[in-house]
């Protein structure tokens, strides 16, 4: 079994400033570690809420990291340094917007401020990169929502193959 290589940035002013503790980065490790059976290699990255410094992060995570997945927190409101989205935008070759649509019908069961959340997710070489929400509860509301595609979407752009925990349902089409 090939190890997955995931990169993980939170994207918050606060918290890379040593304000308060980033516990949605962590949550992050801890629900993919739940579903994911392979060695993961996870690459950490907590910064501010800046967009050259977000684009210059995911880059560095796909082109040079060679991350199969990477997966943000924070940024995706509308206040005016929810830039996480934008970024994202910029580096991403395809964008995949049944992702963030997913998501946010996931979150509206919750909450009907899910409306305000911009997050998306596209493909940067053989990279996917997930914008995630900021809270603990809604990143795993999030990526079980949309984890089910994940494998495969890596399997089409030329990843790491993932095999998934008992935990989660994955769908690959069956092979003729």
């Amino acid at each position: 079994m090939e190890k997955i290589k995931i990169g993980i940035i939170t994207t918050s002013d606060r918290a890379s400033k040593g304000i308060y503790e980033d516990i949605s980065g962590k949550a992050i490790q801890e629900v993919l570690e739940s579903y994911i059976k392979n060695p993961c290699e996870f690459s950490y990255h907590l910064i501010e809420d800046e967009q050259v410094e977000i684009e210059k992060t995911l880059k560095f995570l796909a082109d040079e990291q060679e991350c199969d997945l990477i997966v943000t927190t924070g940024g995706t409101g509308p206040a005016p340094r929810d830039v996480t989205p934008e970024a994202t935008m910029n580096v991403c070759d395809k964008i995949l917007p049944g992702f963030g649509e997913l998501m946010r019908q996931k979150s509206l069961q919750y909450v009907p401020t899910a409306i305000l959340s911009r997050q998306i997710a596209g493909i940067r070489k053989k990279s996917l990169i997930v914008n995630l929400p900021g809270k603990p509860k809604s990143i795993q509301e999030c990526l079980e929502a949309v984890f089910p595609a994940i494998p495969y979407c890596i399997d089409l752009i030329g990843g790491r193959y993932i095999y998934a925990t008992e935990n989660i349902k994955i769908f690959r089409p069956k092979s003729s």
